[in-house]
Protein backbone atom coordinates (compact mmCIF):
# COMPACT_ATOMS: atom_id res chain seq x y z
CA UNK A 1 0.00 0.00 0.00
CA UNK A 2 1.12 3.40 -0.79
CA UNK A 3 0.63 6.57 1.02
CA UNK A 4 0.65 9.30 -1.50
CA UNK A 5 0.98 9.59 -5.61
CA UNK A 6 4.75 9.59 -5.51
CA UNK A 7 5.43 6.51 -3.33
CA UNK A 8 3.05 4.72 -6.29
CA UNK A 9 4.87 6.24 -9.14
CA UNK A 10 8.10 4.74 -8.03
CA UNK A 11 6.92 1.58 -7.22
CA UNK A 12 5.14 1.23 -10.55
CA UNK A 13 8.70 1.66 -12.24
CA UNK A 14 10.34 -1.00 -10.30
CA UNK A 15 7.52 -3.72 -10.09
CA UNK A 16 5.29 -5.04 -12.45
CA UNK A 17 1.44 -4.96 -11.33
CA UNK A 18 -1.21 -6.39 -13.12
CA UNK A 19 -4.50 -5.04 -11.50
CA UNK A 20 -3.98 -1.41 -9.04
CA UNK A 21 -6.77 -0.12 -6.64
CA UNK A 22 -6.13 3.42 -7.19
CA UNK A 23 -7.58 6.24 -4.85
CA UNK A 24 -8.89 9.24 -6.76
CA UNK A 25 -8.00 11.80 -3.95
CA UNK A 26 -4.29 11.64 -3.07
CA UNK A 27 -1.34 13.83 -1.99
CA UNK A 28 0.77 15.77 -4.55
CA UNK A 29 -1.47 14.18 -7.64
CA UNK A 30 -4.99 13.03 -7.81
CA UNK A 31 -5.10 9.10 -9.15
CA UNK A 32 -6.56 10.79 -12.87
CA UNK A 33 -3.48 13.00 -13.31
CA UNK A 34 -1.39 9.87 -12.93
CA UNK A 35 -2.95 7.25 -14.40
CA UNK A 36 -3.08 10.03 -17.36
CA UNK A 37 1.17 10.10 -17.06
CA UNK A 38 1.75 6.38 -16.68
CA UNK A 39 3.41 5.23 -20.23
CA UNK A 40 2.02 1.64 -19.59
CA UNK A 41 -0.42 1.54 -16.68
CA UNK A 42 -1.71 -1.02 -15.30
CA UNK A 43 -5.58 -2.70 -15.27
CA UNK A 44 -7.12 -0.18 -12.73
CA UNK A 45 -10.16 0.25 -10.35
CA UNK A 46 -10.72 3.46 -9.06
CA UNK A 47 -12.04 3.42 -5.54
CA UNK A 48 -13.50 6.80 -4.22
CA UNK A 49 -16.46 8.73 -2.12
CA UNK A 50 -17.25 10.69 -4.87
CA UNK A 51 -19.59 10.14 -7.03
CA UNK A 52 -18.75 12.90 -9.65
CA UNK A 53 -15.14 11.45 -10.81
CA UNK A 54 -17.29 8.38 -12.62
CA UNK A 55 -17.12 9.77 -16.22
CA UNK A 56 -13.25 10.09 -15.78
CA UNK A 57 -13.05 6.27 -15.14
CA UNK A 58 -15.25 5.43 -18.32
CA UNK A 59 -12.57 7.82 -20.24
CA UNK A 60 -9.84 6.14 -18.99
CA UNK A 61 -11.17 2.73 -19.70
CA UNK A 62 -10.68 1.74 -16.02
CA UNK A 63 -12.13 -2.35 -15.18
CA UNK A 64 -14.36 -0.48 -12.57
CA UNK A 65 -15.03 2.07 -10.18
CA UNK A 66 -16.13 1.75 -6.36
CA UNK A 67 -17.68 4.30 -4.36
CA UNK A 68 -16.85 4.01 -0.36
CA UNK A 69 -17.86 3.31 1.60
CA UNK A 70 -17.45 -0.31 0.13
CA UNK A 71 -19.40 -3.49 0.92
CA UNK A 72 -18.30 -6.83 0.29
CA UNK A 73 -20.45 -8.23 -2.15
CA UNK A 74 -19.66 -5.14 -4.30
CA UNK A 75 -16.15 -5.72 -3.89
CA UNK A 76 -16.81 -9.93 -4.54
CA UNK A 77 -18.40 -8.52 -8.06
CA UNK A 78 -15.27 -6.01 -8.81
CA UNK A 79 -13.18 -9.21 -8.11
CA UNK A 80 -15.35 -11.37 -10.21
CA UNK A 81 -14.87 -8.89 -12.95
CA UNK A 82 -11.03 -8.88 -12.77
CA UNK A 83 -11.19 -12.54 -12.80
CA UNK A 84 -13.12 -12.67 -15.98
CA UNK A 85 -10.76 -10.06 -17.91
CA UNK A 86 -7.85 -11.43 -17.70
CA UNK A 87 -9.28 -15.17 -18.31
CA UNK A 88 -10.59 -13.72 -21.68
CA UNK A 89 -6.84 -12.04 -22.48
CA UNK A 90 -4.70 -14.07 -24.74
CA UNK A 91 -1.58 -15.14 -23.03
CA UNK A 92 1.86 -13.86 -24.22
CA UNK A 93 3.41 -16.04 -26.75
CA UNK A 94 7.21 -17.40 -26.80
CA UNK A 95 7.14 -16.78 -30.26
CA UNK A 96 5.01 -15.19 -32.90
CA UNK A 97 5.08 -14.91 -36.70
CA UNK A 98 6.11 -11.48 -39.04
CA UNK A 99 5.84 -10.91 -42.42
CA UNK A 100 9.56 -10.44 -44.07
CA UNK A 101 9.05 -9.48 -47.93
CA UNK A 102 6.81 -12.61 -49.57
CA UNK A 103 7.25 -14.94 -46.49
CA UNK A 104 6.31 -14.89 -42.83
CA UNK A 105 8.94 -15.81 -40.35
CA UNK A 106 8.86 -17.03 -36.89
CA UNK A 107 10.76 -15.34 -34.12
CA UNK A 108 11.60 -16.75 -30.51
CA UNK A 109 11.28 -14.03 -27.81
CA UNK A 110 14.02 -15.60 -26.31
CA UNK A 111 16.04 -14.95 -29.08
CA UNK A 112 15.30 -11.20 -29.49
CA UNK A 113 18.13 -8.56 -28.36
CA UNK A 114 16.52 -5.68 -29.17
CA UNK A 115 13.93 -4.55 -31.33
CA UNK A 116 15.38 -0.48 -33.57
CA UNK A 117 12.53 1.67 -35.00
CA UNK A 118 13.61 2.91 -38.13
CA UNK A 119 11.10 5.19 -40.01
CA UNK A 120 8.14 3.39 -41.20
CA UNK A 121 9.56 -0.47 -39.93
CA UNK A 122 11.18 -1.83 -37.26
CA UNK A 123 14.10 -3.95 -37.19
CA UNK A 124 14.44 -6.87 -34.90
CA UNK A 125 17.81 -7.42 -34.09
CA UNK A 126 18.37 -11.73 -32.94
CA UNK A 127 21.96 -13.34 -32.60
CA UNK A 128 22.83 -13.86 -35.58
CA UNK A 129 20.79 -11.42 -38.09
CA UNK A 130 18.26 -8.49 -38.42
CA UNK A 131 15.30 -8.98 -39.24
CA UNK A 132 13.23 -6.06 -40.52
CA UNK A 133 9.25 -5.70 -40.74
CA UNK A 134 7.00 -3.14 -41.57
CA UNK A 135 5.35 -3.21 -37.88
CA UNK A 136 5.91 -0.71 -35.92
CA UNK A 137 7.68 -0.68 -32.39
CA UNK A 138 4.54 0.03 -30.40
CA UNK A 139 2.84 -2.88 -32.19
CA UNK A 140 5.93 -5.21 -31.31
CA UNK A 141 6.05 -4.39 -27.54
CA UNK A 142 2.09 -4.94 -27.17
CA UNK A 143 2.80 -8.19 -28.47
CA UNK A 144 6.26 -8.47 -26.14
CA UNK A 145 6.34 -9.48 -22.43
CA UNK A 146 6.28 -6.12 -20.38
CA UNK A 147 8.44 -7.89 -17.41
CA UNK A 148 11.21 -8.72 -19.98
CA UNK A 149 11.64 -5.86 -21.98
CA UNK A 150 12.26 -1.46 -21.12
CA UNK A 151 12.32 0.49 -23.42
CA UNK A 152 15.54 3.03 -22.36
CA UNK A 153 14.84 5.53 -25.63
CA UNK A 154 11.62 6.01 -28.25
CA UNK A 155 13.69 4.06 -30.67
CA UNK A 156 14.57 0.94 -28.97
CA UNK A 157 12.92 -2.06 -26.72
CA UNK A 158 15.84 -4.32 -25.36
CA UNK A 159 15.48 -7.45 -23.74
CA UNK A 160 16.60 -7.15 -20.21
CA UNK A 161 18.51 -10.46 -19.74
CA UNK A 162 20.92 -9.35 -22.86
CA UNK A 163 22.40 -6.70 -21.75
CA UNK A 164 25.85 -7.10 -20.42
CA UNK A 165 26.98 -3.64 -19.15
CA UNK A 166 26.02 -0.25 -18.33
CA UNK A 167 28.01 2.44 -18.69
CA UNK A 168 26.73 5.98 -18.65
CA UNK A 169 23.86 6.54 -21.41
CA UNK A 170 24.55 3.51 -23.10
CA UNK A 171 23.38 0.13 -22.52
CA UNK A 172 25.37 -2.84 -24.15
CA UNK A 173 23.98 -5.65 -25.79
CA UNK A 174 26.37 -8.12 -27.45
CA UNK A 175 28.73 -5.63 -29.77
CA UNK A 176 25.50 -3.06 -29.84
CA UNK A 177 25.39 0.02 -27.69
CA UNK A 178 21.91 1.30 -26.99
CA UNK A 179 21.20 4.98 -26.22
CA UNK A 180 19.72 5.53 -23.29
CA UNK A 181 17.81 8.88 -22.91
CA UNK A 182 17.60 11.52 -19.94
CA UNK A 183 14.04 10.94 -19.92
CA UNK A 184 14.17 6.91 -19.54
CA UNK A 185 17.25 6.55 -17.25
CA UNK A 186 15.91 6.43 -14.16
CA UNK A 187 12.70 4.22 -15.28
CA UNK A 188 15.40 2.22 -17.15
CA UNK A 189 17.99 1.68 -14.58
CA UNK A 190 15.49 0.74 -11.88
CA UNK A 191 13.86 -1.78 -14.34
CA UNK A 192 17.34 -3.27 -14.83
CA UNK A 193 19.03 -3.22 -11.71
CA UNK A 194 15.88 -4.29 -9.41
CA UNK A 195 16.67 -6.64 -6.92
CA UNK A 196 19.95 -7.63 -8.93
CA UNK A 197 22.45 -4.83 -7.78
CA UNK A 198 24.70 -6.34 -5.17
CA UNK A 199 27.06 -3.84 -3.19
CA UNK A 200 28.98 -3.69 -0.11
Amino acid sequence: MCENAIELNSLLKQQQVDVLFLDIEMPYMTGIELLKNLTRPPKVVFTTAYEKYALHGYELEVLDYLLKPISFERFLKTANKIYDHFQTQPSTSDYFFVKVDSKLEKISVNDILFVEAMENYAAIHVPDRKIITHLTLKMLQEHLPATSFVQPHKSYLVAIDKINSIEGNTLYVGAFQIPVSKYQKEETLQRILHNRFLKR
